[in-house]
């Protein structure tokens, strides 16, 4: 770990304080906002589909612009869409609250490049370990996030708008962070060789297996923790409460981080990745047995754990599919299946918790988990010169 991966965990744990902090409020905000209760989670859903049609323009600006300038135009859009969320609160624009979490989607996909740029930043053999050390800087969100939302949630007038204008210094911290880090030079275009095309990276199995996992793992991940506010207040629990299973949970995601490289340097990156698989089915069957405050806690944080293993590996395993050259494009195209399935299952969830209730929307999330171990035990089947 470099001075400069320290720093870029740093920034990953700012870019985590963002999305706690969006995820603990969105959907409050959005269910005293919205015009119908089914509606809570589109704010939650703005930002994830904001990542989404953002990807294409993240990855043309990566690669005119390279990381450093790219990164930092994220941040300024991070900035300028948590004051429109301010507003929208202050006014009580439902829509508007929605179209800043579309802007702010601009960000996510930016800062969603993190974990790659370690790899970039680390020797050769180390970086599994630089992917997953830059990753644990997510534990800095999982305290700040939740407490930065229980601390600044009546800090005016008007509920959680004390919270937006945080997440704008919180932008303006991040920038400063990541003024100090230099990122190697992006490889210089070849009039002779632009790399493969992407449908030619995207046929390899194990780019199919690292895309469906990492998209399916983040997105049963994202469906269960979207809903975990809303069912919590309709259990009657307190904010209070929320924020620490919150927390929890994304220390549960980012904590492993220390160790979840050596991991897969150790015993390879596909039973590690099924290790996530069994963890997920863990935290559903935790959720399945009730809903006071033990059971969210311990389910939320199997479910962070086991998204950590997922993704961590699923990123790592991606790293072997495709060149320097041809980086920009498959990055983009992983992180489009990532914000496609999480924008998806961020509707769901508000849809689901709110009609059929915390318990069908935990046994519905079992299919997809199983898709995710089949998908690993796919891959492990073929011989290892057939992956990629």
């Amino acid at each position: 770990m470099n001075r400069h991966l320290w720093l870029l965990a740093i920034c990953q744990g700012l870019f985590l304080t963002n999305n706690v902090t969006f995820i603990a409020i969105n959907g409050l905000v959005g269910l005293s906002l919205a015009p119908l209760g089914w509606m809570a989670t589109l704010p939650v859903m703005g930002y994830v589909v904001g990542g989404a049609f953002s990807t294409s323009l993240v990855a043309q600006t990566q690669q005119r612009y390279g990381r450093k300038t790219s990164f930092q135009m994220g941040l300024v859009v991070a900035c300028l869409s948590a004051l429109l969320c301010a507003y929208a609160a202050w006014s009580r624009n439902f829509w508007l609250l929605c179209a800043a979490t579309l802007v702010a989607g601009y960000y996510n996909a930016n800062a969603n490049l993190y974990r790659f740029a370690a790899a970039e930043l680390a020797t050769a053999g180390a970086k599994e370990k630089a992917v997953s050390m830059v990753m644990a800087g997510g534990l800095l969100g999982a305290v700040a996030g939740p407490n930065l939302a229980a601390q600044t949630r009546t800090l005016t007038a008007v509920p959680f708008m004390g919270a937006y204008l945080a997440l704008a210094v919180v932008a303006l911290l991040s920038m400063l962070v990541l003024a100090f880090i230099t990122f190697p030079p992006a490889p210089a275009p070849s009039r002779h060789s632009q790399g493969r095309t992407l449908k030619q990276i995207m046929r390899q199995p194990a780019f199919m297996v690292a895309a469906a996992c990492g998209a399916l793992g983040f997105g049963v991940m994202n469906l269960l923790m979207a809903a975990t506010p809303l069912a919590m207040q309709q259990c009657s629990l307190p904010f209070s409460d929320v924020a620490l299973v919150l927390e929890w949970h994304v220390i549960g995601m980012f904590a492993p981080g220390f160790f979840t490289g050596h991991l897969i340097k150790r015993f390879g990156v596909l039973p590690i990745m099924g290790v996530g698989v069994v963890l997920n089915a863990a935290c559903i069957g935790i959720a399945l047995t009730g809903v006071d405050l033990h059971q969210f806690l311990i389910a939320l944080f199997l479910l962070g754990v086991g998204w950590n293993f997922l993704f961590t590996g699923s990123t790592t395993l991606s790293l072997q599919t495709y060149t320097p050259q041809e980086k920009d494009r498959a990055q983009g195209a992983l992180n489009f299946f990532v914000f496609a399935t999480t924008a998806l299952s961020s509707l769901a969830s508000g849809v689901l918790v709110t009609t059929q209730g915390w318990l069908w929307l935990n046994a519905g999330s079992l299919l997809p988990v199983l898709l995710t171990g089949a998908a690993i035990a796919w891959l492990a089947t073929r011989p290892a010169a057939q992956r990629g």
